[in-house]
């Protein structure tokens, strides 16, 4: 077992892959930590490359019972303040986790009958886009593409924001549009493509989701690219009420994820 005392070339590494996208990708990896996440990603077979544990303080039932399940991996002990640095906390966490970074590869979202797939389009905000993936994992969806010049889905927030949801369903990053509705067209099923915007022709609650949907969300300011809204079948409206004008991103994800998912569990006519 290594240990690391002080800010040595290792540690600068992964302090670096949480602010520096770009070496976060050339490392292959990103940190993780907190129970649930980290159960869940072990759970779902995701790679750990390095466990980092607290050197001052002895391990609890559940970081060695998590050891054990993972004999074959680097375990580092490290100094608690520089841990705490790693965990963006005041206090050092019991254990973070080194996850290795998985392939952009749009079939990892698996495509059958009931399919269910959520764009982010060009999100500015990690948080976003981790609250989206969240209710993506609790309402049935079977992945999120995050599209364009966009937010990172590894970033540290984004990773958080998920509370483990992020290793229970597939999130892949495309450079454009292109790729994605090349990949819904090579798919032996018919998909629909339906995209949310304020002024849509059809009220979420009047349009048929039991079908196949590839579900659009836009940017948190501008709303869906000009080439998204060229390219959906059908654009839907969530009716609001009240002194507001419209509903953050990760909000109205959510209300169409929910009901998608009330549409899907009626039983059949």
């Amino acid at each position: 077992m290594q240990r690391i005392s002080s800010r040595n070339a290792r540690f600068q590494v992964w302090q670096a892959s949480l602010t520096n996208r770009t070496k976060r990708q050339r490392a292959g990896e990103f940190l993780v930590q907190g129970v649930r996440p980290i159960s869940v990603a072990v759970d779902n077979g995701w790679p750990v490359r390095t466990v980092i544990t607290d050197a001052s303080r002895p391990l609890s039932k559940w970081a060695s019972e998590l050891l054990q399940r993972l004999p074959d991996v680097e375990r580092v002990a490290m100094a608690p303040e520089l841990l705490a640095e790693l965990g963006e906390k005041d206090e050092a966490a019991e254990l973070i986790a080194v996850l290795e970074l998985p392939a952009d590869d749009l079939d990892r979202i698996p495509v059958g009958p009931d399919f269910l797939g959520v764009v982010f389009d060009r999100p500015t905000g990690p948080g976003n886009i981790g609250s989206i993936i969240r209710s993506a994992d609790a309402f049935g969806a079977d992945g999120l593409i995050v599209t364009g010049h966009a937010a990172d889905v590894y970033d540290p927030k984004a990773v958080r924001a998920t509370t483990g949801s992020l290793f229970a369903v597939p999130a892949v990053r495309a450079a454009s549009h292109r790729e994605v509705l090349d990949w819904v067209r090579r798919s032996s099923i018919p998909i629909v493509v339906v995209g949310t915007d304020e002024h849509g022709s059809t009220d979420v609650y009047d349009f048929d989701f039991t079908q196949p949907v590839l579900l659009l969300i836009g940017n948190e300011t501008a709303g869906l690219s000009s080439a998204w809204r060229e390219a959906a079948d059908h654009l839907v409206r969530i009716p609001i009420t009240g002194s507001a004008s419209s509903l953050n991103a990760a909000n109205a994800a959510t209300a169409v994820l929910y009901e998608i998912s009330r549409q899907r569990s009626r039983p059949a006519q």
